[in-house]
Order: structure tokens, then sequence, then C-alpha cells
């Protein structure tokens, strides 16, 4: 339906009420006959539910003000009802109960004239994307993990007892007991470290190059901080 949508629009409303002229311009209000009018006020994107297998199409929805004219006033409101009863019958459109605001109205530069709001969904499907033959054997590499000691200490080597300390790109963390000792059982044997220590509402990056699996020989950090 992405293509000529508002031809398919005229074609229905010609199908409704044959005969009668439809006209995509804006209303004036000085049309000679009998007519319709099909002015594309708005086009909102309404993106649709997804799901995990298929991309979710691309999907708009288009407000279209109706209105009508006819040498006699009471035709143009007969036909206006007949369109808006006929819509309301098909399962593609939606009449908005709202009317249309008097601002509108004055940017068209006519008085008011009975309408109704058409909203029509346009949908368009992405392209499925395939995924790529494996042509060779998945490899898959393993990183060793080891263990990680650390010790906490503040001015004059005194233990920090009940402080935090983070590893932020893991999503670890542990607290330091009484004697300002801290562990992470399992962190990555390769690469740096990046650790985050927090303590009496103060921080402290520090980068360890090391592994520290062994408990009598911890990496041991002096938090500094405190002593300013």
């Amino acid at each position: 339906m992405t293509e000529q949508f508002d031809e398919q629009l005229k074609n229905w409303i010609s199908g409704v009420a044959q005969g009668a002229e439809v006209s995509l311009a804006a209303p004036n209000g000085q049309r000679a006959g009998e007519g319709v009018g099909l002015y594309l006020l708005e086009v909102i994107r309404t993106p649709p539910a997804g799901s995990a297998k298929r991309p979710a199409p691309m999907q708009l929805s288009l407000r279209y003000l109706v209105t009508t004219w006819s040498a006699k006033s009471e035709n143009a409101h007969q036909l206006l009802v007949q369109l808006m009863f006929a819509a309301m019958q098909t399962r593609d459109f939606e009449v908005e109960p709202e009317s249309l605001p008097m601002t509108v109205w004055t940017a068209f530069g006519v008085p008011p004239l009975p309408s109704f709001i058409l909203r029509m969904p346009l949908r368009c499907d992405r392209p499925e994307v395939k995924a790529k033959v494996v042509r060779q054997p998945l490899k898959i590499t393993g990183v060793p993990l080891v263990s990680f000691h650390g010790l906490l200490l503040g001015p004059g080597e005194t233990p920090l007892a009940s402080c935090r300390i983070e590893i932020p790109t893991l999503h670890l963390w542990a607290n330091t007991d009484y004697k300002g000792r801290f562990c992470f059982p399992a962190v990555p044997g390769e690469g740096s470290k990046q650790l985050l220590v927090k303590a009496k509402g103060r921080e402290l990056a520090v980068t360890s190059e090391e592994n520290f699996p062994d408990s009598r020989t911890p990496m041991v950090i002096h938090f500094t901080p405190l002593e300013d």
C-alpha cells in the first residue's frame, strides 16, 4: 500500500459516492458542482511492535480532512454522512471523534465546514536480512580466570574496613573485611583491571596490570584521598 495511496483512497470514495468529484486540494469553500475534498493534514510515524525473528515494518498514519460540497447544502451534508458511515465500516480506516480546531480553518482562510478526520495506516515491510553462511569452523578462544586479592590501607597503614571495591567494566564489586582485605574470585587473567575504590565518601581509581591470585601477596592500595 506504499504506492499511489492517494489514488487508492480516491477510488474508495468514488465507490461510495459515485459520480462525485474528488479533490486533494485544501478546502476553499468556492467549488462548483458536487464533490469530496480529501486534504492530507498530517503524516505521523506509528511504529508497530516488532519481533525477534523479523524486523518491524515501517508504518505511518495518514490523517485526511474530508469535506464535501454541493450546490445544495443538504446534498453536501448527506454525502458527508454517507462517507463517514462507510469509513466507520471499513477495517483499514479510523474516524477521529475530535473536530478540527478553529485555528486550522483560520489558516485555510475559510469558515468552518462540516467535515471529519479520516486516519489511514500506511505500511512498508523492511527487507529481511538473511544470515551469512559460515564457511569455516567456528573458533572459540577462552580466557583463563583467576582470583584477585587486594588490601586497602588508609593513613598510617590502617586497614580500612567496609569499603566498596568495584571493577565497573566487569560489573563486579566486593567489600573489604575488618582487616581491609577484599577478593574477586574470578576475573580475566589477561589484560589490565580498572578498580574503583569507594571509602568514607571519597573515590579512588586504580589500575592493575598484574594478577594477584595469592592471598598472601595481595595488591596493596593506599587510599591517599583520606590524607587530604
